[in-house]
Protein backbone atom coordinates (compact mmCIF):
# COMPACT_ATOMS: atom_id res chain seq x y z
CA UNK A 1 0.00 0.00 0.00
CA UNK A 2 1.54 3.25 -0.99
CA UNK A 3 1.75 5.98 1.57
CA UNK A 4 1.95 9.87 1.61
CA UNK A 5 5.39 10.36 2.69
CA UNK A 6 5.85 10.68 6.63
CA UNK A 7 6.80 14.52 5.91
CA UNK A 8 6.75 17.47 3.29
CA UNK A 9 10.12 19.59 2.31
CA UNK A 10 9.09 22.90 0.78
CA UNK A 11 11.94 24.96 -0.78
CA UNK A 12 11.65 28.39 0.65
CA UNK A 13 10.87 31.28 -2.38
CA UNK A 14 12.13 34.90 -2.78
CA UNK A 15 9.90 36.74 -0.58
CA UNK A 16 8.68 40.25 -1.34
CA UNK A 17 5.92 40.55 1.13
CA UNK A 18 2.92 42.26 -0.05
CA UNK A 19 -0.36 43.21 2.31
CA UNK A 20 -1.65 40.09 2.75
CA UNK A 21 -5.60 39.05 3.84
CA UNK A 22 -5.26 36.74 6.77
CA UNK A 23 -1.65 35.98 8.01
CA UNK A 24 -1.57 32.54 10.17
CA UNK A 25 1.37 31.86 12.37
CA UNK A 26 2.47 28.16 12.61
CA UNK A 27 1.88 25.52 10.03
CA UNK A 28 1.01 22.46 12.05
CA UNK A 29 -2.35 20.67 11.59
CA UNK A 30 -4.93 23.26 12.77
CA UNK A 31 -2.78 26.31 10.97
CA UNK A 32 -2.59 24.41 7.72
CA UNK A 33 -6.46 23.16 7.87
CA UNK A 34 -7.10 27.12 8.76
CA UNK A 35 -5.49 27.87 5.33
CA UNK A 36 -7.10 25.40 3.55
CA UNK A 37 -10.47 26.23 4.86
CA UNK A 38 -9.92 30.26 4.35
CA UNK A 39 -8.75 29.71 0.56
CA UNK A 40 -11.10 27.44 -0.29
CA UNK A 41 -13.57 29.81 0.31
CA UNK A 42 -11.96 32.75 -1.74
CA UNK A 43 -9.96 34.32 1.63
CA UNK A 44 -5.77 34.68 0.79
CA UNK A 45 -3.88 33.24 3.30
CA UNK A 46 -0.12 33.59 4.25
CA UNK A 47 1.20 30.53 6.73
CA UNK A 48 4.36 31.58 8.44
CA UNK A 49 6.21 28.57 10.02
CA UNK A 50 9.49 28.89 12.14
CA UNK A 51 10.69 25.87 11.10
CA UNK A 52 12.87 25.44 8.00
CA UNK A 53 11.26 22.13 7.27
CA UNK A 54 7.74 21.16 7.14
CA UNK A 55 6.89 18.02 8.94
CA UNK A 56 4.93 16.71 12.05
CA UNK A 57 6.51 15.78 15.39
CA UNK A 58 4.58 11.98 17.26
CA UNK A 59 2.91 9.36 16.33
CA UNK A 60 -1.20 8.93 15.65
CA UNK A 61 -4.29 11.27 16.45
CA UNK A 62 -7.33 9.92 16.18
CA UNK A 63 -9.57 11.69 13.06
CA UNK A 64 -13.64 11.45 14.73
CA UNK A 65 -17.03 12.38 13.01
CA UNK A 66 -16.21 15.90 14.07
CA UNK A 67 -13.13 16.42 13.18
CA UNK A 68 -13.53 14.23 9.76
CA UNK A 69 -16.76 16.70 8.35
CA UNK A 70 -13.96 19.14 7.65
CA UNK A 71 -11.82 17.27 5.40
CA UNK A 72 -14.73 16.37 3.74
CA UNK A 73 -15.84 19.81 3.09
CA UNK A 74 -12.29 20.01 1.75
CA UNK A 75 -12.46 17.28 -0.52
CA UNK A 76 -9.69 15.71 1.00
CA UNK A 77 -11.69 12.86 3.62
CA UNK A 78 -10.63 10.11 0.80
CA UNK A 79 -7.07 11.18 0.42
CA UNK A 80 -7.06 10.82 4.72
CA UNK A 81 -8.49 7.39 4.65
CA UNK A 82 -6.28 6.05 1.86
CA UNK A 83 -3.75 6.81 4.07
CA UNK A 84 -5.25 5.65 7.74
CA UNK A 85 -7.15 2.50 9.41
CA UNK A 86 -11.01 2.62 10.20
CA UNK A 87 -10.77 1.13 13.77
CA UNK A 88 -13.72 -1.47 14.56
CA UNK A 89 -14.62 -0.26 18.14
CA UNK A 90 -12.87 2.07 21.36
CA UNK A 91 -12.31 -0.12 24.39
CA UNK A 92 -12.17 1.01 27.64
CA UNK A 93 -9.97 -1.93 29.30
CA UNK A 94 -8.61 -2.73 32.63
CA UNK A 95 -4.66 -2.51 32.66
CA UNK A 96 -4.38 -6.15 34.23
CA UNK A 97 -6.60 -9.00 32.89
CA UNK A 98 -7.73 -6.78 29.39
CA UNK A 99 -11.12 -6.64 30.74
CA UNK A 100 -13.79 -4.66 28.94
CA UNK A 101 -15.20 -2.08 30.97
CA UNK A 102 -17.34 -0.24 27.84
CA UNK A 103 -17.21 -0.09 24.06
CA UNK A 104 -18.20 2.29 21.47
CA UNK A 105 -18.71 0.35 18.11
CA UNK A 106 -17.04 2.14 15.71
CA UNK A 107 -16.15 1.44 11.85
CA UNK A 108 -19.10 0.97 9.12
CA UNK A 109 -22.05 1.07 11.99
CA UNK A 110 -20.35 4.61 13.53
CA UNK A 111 -19.98 5.77 9.71
CA UNK A 112 -23.70 4.98 9.31
CA UNK A 113 -24.84 6.91 11.69
CA UNK A 114 -22.74 9.81 11.50
CA UNK A 115 -21.97 9.98 7.76
CA UNK A 116 -18.46 10.09 7.76
CA UNK A 117 -15.43 7.43 9.41
CA UNK A 118 -13.89 7.54 12.38
CA UNK A 119 -9.97 7.08 11.12
CA UNK A 120 -7.03 6.88 13.35
CA UNK A 121 -3.89 8.04 11.15
CA UNK A 122 0.08 9.11 11.50
CA UNK A 123 0.01 12.98 12.19
CA UNK A 124 2.94 13.10 9.17
CA UNK A 125 1.01 11.62 6.96
CA UNK A 126 -2.49 13.90 7.45
CA UNK A 127 0.12 16.71 7.90
CA UNK A 128 1.50 16.01 4.30
CA UNK A 129 -1.86 15.74 2.81
CA UNK A 130 -2.72 19.34 4.47
CA UNK A 131 0.81 20.45 2.87
CA UNK A 132 -0.77 18.88 -0.28
CA UNK A 133 -4.24 20.89 -0.54
CA UNK A 134 -3.03 24.13 0.70
CA UNK A 135 -0.51 24.23 -2.31
CA UNK A 136 -3.11 22.63 -4.34
CA UNK A 137 -5.30 25.84 -3.88
CA UNK A 138 -2.23 28.51 -3.72
CA UNK A 139 1.44 27.15 -4.24
CA UNK A 140 3.41 30.12 -2.52
CA UNK A 141 0.79 29.79 0.43
CA UNK A 142 3.41 28.91 3.15
CA UNK A 143 6.64 30.32 3.84
CA UNK A 144 9.27 28.60 5.63
CA UNK A 145 12.18 29.82 8.49
CA UNK A 146 9.85 32.85 9.77
CA UNK A 147 10.18 32.20 13.40
CA UNK A 148 8.20 35.31 14.62
CA UNK A 149 9.87 38.09 16.74
CA UNK A 150 7.56 40.65 16.91
CA UNK A 151 4.07 41.66 16.56
CA UNK A 152 2.97 45.22 15.20
CA UNK A 153 -0.41 46.44 15.10
CA UNK A 154 -2.53 48.64 13.58
CA UNK A 155 -6.25 49.90 13.32
CA UNK A 156 -6.61 48.54 9.79
CA UNK A 157 -3.64 45.65 9.58
CA UNK A 158 -1.05 44.14 11.46
CA UNK A 159 2.45 43.36 10.84
CA UNK A 160 4.72 39.96 12.04
CA UNK A 161 8.23 40.85 12.41
CA UNK A 162 10.44 37.88 11.63
CA UNK A 163 14.17 36.69 13.11
CA UNK A 164 15.92 36.76 9.64
CA UNK A 165 14.26 40.38 8.94
CA UNK A 166 11.75 39.58 6.61
CA UNK A 167 7.96 41.63 7.47
CA UNK A 168 4.40 40.43 6.68
CA UNK A 169 1.49 42.32 6.73
CA UNK A 170 -1.88 41.46 6.87
CA UNK A 171 -5.79 42.50 7.50
CA UNK A 172 -6.14 39.37 10.78
CA UNK A 173 -4.06 37.48 12.41
CA UNK A 174 -4.54 33.60 12.90
CA UNK A 175 -1.96 32.43 15.81
CA UNK A 176 -1.80 28.62 14.99
CA UNK A 177 1.57 28.39 16.50
CA UNK A 178 0.66 25.73 20.10
CA UNK A 179 0.67 25.57 23.30
CA UNK A 180 4.76 27.81 23.09
CA UNK A 181 2.95 30.18 20.73
CA UNK A 182 4.04 33.64 20.50
CA UNK A 183 1.38 35.09 19.17
CA UNK A 184 -0.56 34.18 22.41
CA UNK A 185 1.72 36.65 23.97
CA UNK A 186 0.56 38.99 21.84
CA UNK A 187 -3.04 38.42 22.89
CA UNK A 188 -2.90 37.31 26.65
CA UNK A 189 0.23 38.26 27.89
CA UNK A 190 3.39 36.36 28.38
CA UNK A 191 2.26 33.13 30.29
CA UNK A 192 4.79 29.99 30.86
CA UNK A 193 3.06 26.85 30.39
CA UNK A 194 2.81 24.48 33.47
CA UNK A 195 3.95 20.94 33.87
CA UNK A 196 0.72 18.85 34.09
CA UNK A 197 2.32 15.66 36.40
CA UNK A 198 2.07 13.43 33.39
CA UNK A 199 4.65 12.22 31.10
CA UNK A 200 3.40 10.29 27.61
CA UNK A 201 5.68 7.51 26.02
CA UNK A 202 5.04 7.17 22.46
CA UNK A 203 6.10 4.53 19.74
CA UNK A 204 5.01 2.13 17.25
CA UNK A 205 5.60 -1.15 16.07
CA UNK A 206 4.81 -3.67 12.90
CA UNK A 207 1.44 -5.09 13.46
CA UNK A 208 2.85 -8.11 11.72
CA UNK A 209 6.12 -8.33 14.44
CA UNK A 210 3.24 -8.66 17.29
CA UNK A 211 2.02 -12.29 17.76
CA UNK A 212 -2.08 -12.69 16.26
CA UNK A 213 -3.32 -12.88 19.38
CA UNK A 214 -1.81 -9.20 20.33
CA UNK A 215 -2.58 -7.71 17.04
CA UNK A 216 -6.20 -5.41 17.10
CA UNK A 217 -8.50 -3.61 14.79
CA UNK A 218 -9.48 -1.29 17.64
CA UNK A 219 -8.57 1.35 19.71
CA UNK A 220 -8.06 0.32 23.20
CA UNK A 221 -7.91 2.56 26.54
CA UNK A 222 -6.13 0.82 29.01
CA UNK A 223 -6.94 1.86 32.13
CA UNK A 224 -5.03 1.47 35.74
CA UNK A 225 -3.38 2.90 38.89
CA UNK A 226 -1.17 6.13 37.88
CA UNK A 227 -1.05 5.66 34.24
CA UNK A 228 -2.89 4.40 31.61
CA UNK A 229 -2.04 3.44 27.79
CA UNK A 230 -3.49 3.63 24.52
CA UNK A 231 -2.94 1.24 21.12
CA UNK A 232 -4.27 1.45 18.04
CA UNK A 233 -3.60 0.39 14.59
CA UNK A 234 -2.33 2.84 11.76
CA UNK A 235 -1.69 3.05 8.08
CA UNK A 236 -3.91 0.67 6.95
CA UNK A 237 -3.21 -1.69 10.34
CA UNK A 238 0.76 -2.35 8.89
CA UNK A 239 1.46 -0.85 12.45
CA UNK A 240 0.05 -0.44 15.79
CA UNK A 241 0.39 2.86 17.81
CA UNK A 242 0.83 2.75 21.68
CA UNK A 243 0.58 5.75 23.53
CA UNK A 244 1.61 5.64 27.27
CA UNK A 245 0.62 8.55 29.71
CA UNK A 246 2.56 7.87 33.67
CA UNK A 247 1.97 10.20 36.19
CA UNK A 248 5.50 11.39 37.59
CA UNK A 249 6.21 14.49 40.35
CA UNK A 250 8.69 16.34 37.95
CA UNK A 251 9.94 16.80 34.31
CA UNK A 252 13.99 18.01 34.13
CA UNK A 253 14.93 17.87 30.71
CA UNK A 254 14.91 21.10 28.91
CA UNK A 255 13.32 19.07 25.68
CA UNK A 256 9.04 18.55 25.62
CA UNK A 257 10.46 15.36 23.93
CA UNK A 258 13.37 13.39 24.92
CA UNK A 259 14.78 10.13 24.04
CA UNK A 260 14.63 7.66 27.03
CA UNK A 261 15.57 4.31 28.41
CA UNK A 262 13.69 1.48 27.48
CA UNK A 263 14.20 0.13 30.67
CA UNK A 264 11.93 3.04 32.11
CA UNK A 265 9.28 2.33 29.64
CA UNK A 266 9.17 -1.57 30.79
CA UNK A 267 9.19 -0.11 34.23
CA UNK A 268 6.28 1.61 34.23
CA UNK A 269 4.02 -0.62 32.51
CA UNK A 270 5.65 -3.83 33.90
CA UNK A 271 2.64 -6.47 34.97
CA UNK A 272 0.25 -4.95 32.84
CA UNK A 273 -1.71 -6.80 30.24
CA UNK A 274 0.05 -9.51 28.13
CA UNK A 275 -0.38 -7.13 24.67
CA UNK A 276 1.15 -4.41 26.06
CA UNK A 277 4.04 -6.77 27.72
CA UNK A 278 4.39 -7.30 23.68
CA UNK A 279 4.46 -4.20 22.47
CA UNK A 280 6.51 -3.14 24.85
CA UNK A 281 9.13 -5.34 24.25
CA UNK A 282 9.23 -4.59 20.57
CA UNK A 283 10.25 -1.42 21.52
CA UNK A 284 13.17 -2.01 22.96
CA UNK A 285 14.30 -2.22 18.87
CA UNK A 286 13.40 0.99 18.55
CA UNK A 287 13.69 4.80 19.97
CA UNK A 288 11.69 5.38 22.91
CA UNK A 289 10.41 8.87 23.35
CA UNK A 290 8.77 10.71 26.12
CA UNK A 291 6.65 13.61 26.04
CA UNK A 292 5.60 16.27 28.84
CA UNK A 293 1.92 16.92 29.20
CA UNK A 294 2.15 20.46 29.37
CA UNK A 295 -0.97 23.15 29.78
CA UNK A 296 -1.73 26.73 30.76
CA UNK A 297 -3.73 28.26 32.50
CA UNK A 298 -7.24 29.03 30.31
CA UNK A 299 -6.91 32.30 28.94
CA UNK A 300 -10.00 34.96 29.34
CA UNK A 301 -10.07 35.96 26.15
CA UNK A 302 -8.19 34.52 22.33
CA UNK A 303 -8.90 37.91 20.44
CA UNK A 304 -7.50 41.22 21.20
CA UNK A 305 -7.69 43.69 17.91
CA UNK A 306 -6.82 41.91 14.39
CA UNK A 307 -5.35 38.69 16.43
CA UNK A 308 -6.76 35.68 17.54
CA UNK A 309 -5.61 32.40 18.62
CA UNK A 310 -6.33 28.34 17.25
CA UNK A 311 -6.21 24.93 18.90
CA UNK A 312 -3.50 24.65 21.30
CA UNK A 313 -2.42 28.35 21.23
CA UNK A 314 -6.20 29.40 22.76
CA UNK A 315 -7.01 25.93 24.51
CA UNK A 316 -4.50 23.68 25.31
CA UNK A 317 -6.15 19.84 25.69
CA UNK A 318 -4.62 17.12 27.69
CA UNK A 319 -5.16 14.46 24.92
CA UNK A 320 -7.03 12.17 27.35
CA UNK A 321 -10.40 12.28 25.09
CA UNK A 322 -8.55 12.22 21.86
CA UNK A 323 -9.65 15.44 21.22
CA UNK A 324 -6.84 18.12 20.98
CA UNK A 325 -6.21 18.38 17.14
CA UNK A 326 -10.21 17.68 16.24
CA UNK A 327 -10.70 21.03 18.37
CA UNK A 328 -7.74 22.95 16.25
CA UNK A 329 -9.81 21.50 12.80
CA UNK A 330 -13.19 22.89 14.31
CA UNK A 331 -11.51 26.03 15.17
CA UNK A 332 -10.19 26.16 11.47
CA UNK A 333 -13.49 25.54 10.11
CA UNK A 334 -15.83 27.99 12.34
CA UNK A 335 -12.45 30.33 11.95
CA UNK A 336 -13.12 30.75 7.97
CA UNK A 337 -16.62 30.46 7.98
CA UNK A 338 -16.98 33.79 10.69
CA UNK A 339 -14.41 35.82 8.25
CA UNK A 340 -16.26 34.87 5.35
CA UNK A 341 -19.21 36.18 7.09
CA UNK A 342 -18.09 39.08 8.37
CA UNK A 343 -15.31 40.06 6.34
CA UNK A 344 -11.39 40.63 7.57
CA UNK A 345 -12.62 42.67 10.42
CA UNK A 346 -12.55 42.00 14.04
CA UNK A 347 -15.94 40.98 14.77
CA UNK A 348 -15.41 38.13 12.73
CA UNK A 349 -12.47 36.83 14.92
CA UNK A 350 -15.25 37.74 17.69
CA UNK A 351 -17.98 35.51 16.56
CA UNK A 352 -15.42 32.63 16.06
CA UNK A 353 -14.47 33.04 19.68
CA UNK A 354 -17.81 33.56 21.17
CA UNK A 355 -19.04 30.25 18.96
CA UNK A 356 -16.02 27.81 19.82
CA UNK A 357 -15.21 28.72 24.04
CA UNK A 358 -17.89 27.17 25.33
CA UNK A 359 -17.45 23.94 23.47
CA UNK A 360 -13.63 23.97 23.60
CA UNK A 361 -13.68 24.45 27.43
CA UNK A 362 -16.24 21.01 27.97
CA UNK A 363 -13.40 19.26 25.96
CA UNK A 364 -10.26 21.02 28.26
CA UNK A 365 -12.93 19.99 31.75
CA UNK A 366 -13.64 16.84 30.34
CA UNK A 367 -10.15 15.83 29.00
CA UNK A 368 -8.66 16.55 32.71
CA UNK A 369 -11.14 14.52 34.32
CA UNK A 370 -10.39 11.60 32.21
CA UNK A 371 -6.70 12.01 33.97
CA UNK A 372 -8.84 11.12 37.65
CA UNK A 373 -11.05 8.29 35.52
CA UNK A 374 -8.36 6.26 33.74
CA UNK A 375 -5.66 6.33 36.77
CA UNK A 376 -7.69 5.15 40.12
CA UNK A 377 -6.43 3.41 42.20
CA UNK A 378 -8.27 -0.18 42.25
CA UNK A 379 -9.47 -2.23 39.79
CA UNK A 380 -12.85 -2.05 42.16
CA UNK A 381 -12.79 1.75 41.48
CA UNK A 382 -12.15 1.43 38.05
CA UNK A 383 -15.37 -0.75 37.55
CA UNK A 384 -17.39 0.99 39.66
CA UNK A 385 -16.49 4.34 37.71
CA UNK A 386 -17.15 3.25 34.29
CA UNK A 387 -20.66 1.57 35.56
CA UNK A 388 -21.92 5.03 36.16
CA UNK A 389 -20.99 6.30 32.70
CA UNK A 390 -22.30 5.63 29.42
CA UNK A 391 -19.24 6.55 26.83
CA UNK A 392 -20.92 5.37 24.15
CA UNK A 393 -24.10 7.84 24.66
CA UNK A 394 -22.32 10.50 25.46
CA UNK A 395 -19.82 10.87 23.01
CA UNK A 396 -22.30 9.81 20.14
CA UNK A 397 -24.84 12.44 21.49
CA UNK A 398 -22.38 15.71 21.79
CA UNK A 399 -18.56 14.87 20.85
CA UNK A 400 -19.18 13.34 17.50
CA UNK A 401 -22.38 14.74 16.26
CA UNK A 402 -20.99 18.03 15.99
CA UNK A 403 -20.89 19.53 12.58
CA UNK A 404 -18.32 22.60 12.56
CA UNK A 405 -19.37 23.12 8.94
CA UNK A 406 -23.09 23.21 9.39
CA UNK A 407 -23.33 24.81 13.42
CA UNK A 408 -25.06 27.91 13.26
CA UNK A 409 -22.70 30.61 14.32
CA UNK A 410 -24.98 33.52 14.01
Amino acid sequence: MAHTPASAKLTRPPIAMPSSNVLIAGAGIGGLTAAAMLLQRGIDVEVHEQSTQLGEVGAGIQISANAARVYRALGMLERVRAVAAQPTAYRFRLFDHGEVLQSIVLGPTYEARHGVPYLTVHRADLHALLVERVRELKPDAIHLGHRVTRIEAAPDGITLRFADGDEATGRLLVGGDGIKSVVREHVVGAQPPRFTGDASWRFMVAMDRLPPEHRQDSVDIWVGPGKHAVTYPLRGGEVLNMVGCVEQRSWDSDSWISQAPWDELDADFRGWNDSIAALVALAREGVCYRWAMNDREPAAGWTRGRATLLGDAAHPTLPYMAQGAAMAVEDAAVLARAIARDGLEPAALHRYERHRVERTSRIVRESAANRALFHMDSVQALRDAFARRDMSGERNAWLFSYDPIEVPID
